[in-house]
């Protein structure tokens, strides 16, 4: 993982708002929700209540946006993957694999 993930992460679990580069993320209290933006467009939010991960990649299928997402993953969701084969994305959750689809959220163990 890269160290802009590892700060990215970081700011998600102690619930900061944080910025370095092209990557940001903003605490909201009222809802207790991080949202990540990747320049500029927000691809992910994490409900901290209720441990829930919305994902997006917001049309920009990149290997960056997919580091990104996977690194959030990786610190939140355990057993959770997005990975790309003959250029479409995929989630891999708890052995099962989805088409990735922007918005999909991953919450109780379950895709929604």
């Amino acid at each position: 993982m890269r160290k802009i993930e590892q700060q990215m992460n970081r700011a998600i679990v102690n619930r900061n708002n944080w910025s370095n580069s092209n990557t940001q993320v903003n605490y909201n209290s009222n809802t207790d929700c991080s949202a990540v933006y990747l320049h500029g467009n927000q691809i992910a939010t994490v409900d901290h209540n209720t441990q829930a991960v919305k994902l997006s990649s917001c049309g920009w299928q990149s290997v960056t946006t997919k580091s990104r997402l996977n690194a959030i993953l990786q610190g939140l969701i355990a057993g959770a993957s997005v990975y790309q084969k003959q250029f479409n994305w995929f989630l891999n959750y708890n052995n099962v694999t989805h088409n990735f689809n922007d918005g999909m959220i991953l919450s109780n163990g379950e895709v929604v």
